[in-house]
């Protein structure tokens, strides 16, 4: 399995893994399993992104009211530690980075004229706490039943008892989905690539 040597930092200090010291939700550890295409996302583009209305931090939101999606497994908080073999389960760390560097581009995606939105299978109690905490300037949607991942047939992966989403971003226009970035490595690159990707248009 292909590794990461030298990861991608989005500040602070180096981490512990589940039930070590407090680890460092912002930061990208050295030598994270790198995911591999297993073509769970071949299929999704042209389809069209259903009319559905989610709990979000800022509201009810119709996901089809969205240029991207970034669909993320599980955000952490600092202080708690991370589920059980979260580290060495490829394409499950970095959410936060992930989250953090499309919060740190939102004026330039706005300016495009690109409504953006983060989306989990977390509750929309979790949304809101990550939300409030990180300043996110668009809504971070929870999907606790994966209602878009029935709609979609998006990818899943099982961990620690829990069903969750595979990292993939969805790009649309006109609610129908024309790039698909799967999988997502590293995840705090994934905010710039999909700038880059809109900006070549």
């Amino acid at each position: 399995m292909r590794r990461l040597d030298e990861a991608r930092k989005s500040g602070g200090a180096g981490l512990a893994g589940a039930g070590a010291a407090p680890h460092d939700v912002y930061t990208l550890p050295a030598g994270l399993p790198v995911p591999e295409d297993d073509g769970g996302a071949d299929h999704l583009v042209g389809l069209e992104l259903p009319s559905l209305v989610l709990e979000s931090s800022l509201g009810d939101m119709n996901v089809r009211d969205f240029d991207v999606i970034y669909i993320y497994p599980r955000s952490g908080r600092p202080g708690v530690p991370l589920l059980p073999g979260w580290d060495e389960t490829p394409g499950a760390r970095g959410c936060t980075p992930q989250s953090c560097a499309f919060r740190d581009i939102h004026g330039e995606l706005a300016a495009l004229g690109v409504r953006v939105a983060g989306l989990s299978a977390q509750s929309l109690e979790d949304q809101l706490e990550f939300a409030e905490r990180n300043a996110m300037p668009f809504p971070v949607v929870s999907d606790p039943e994966r209602r878009l991942g029935e709609a979609l047939r998006l990818p899943t992966f099982e961990i620690a008892g829990l069903t969750l989403y595979k990292r993939l971003t969805l790009v649309a226009e006109d609610a129908r989905i024309v790039k698909v970035f799967y999988p997502v490595f590293p995840p705090d690159a994934n905010a710039g690539d999909v700038l880059a990707w809109l900006r070549a248009r």
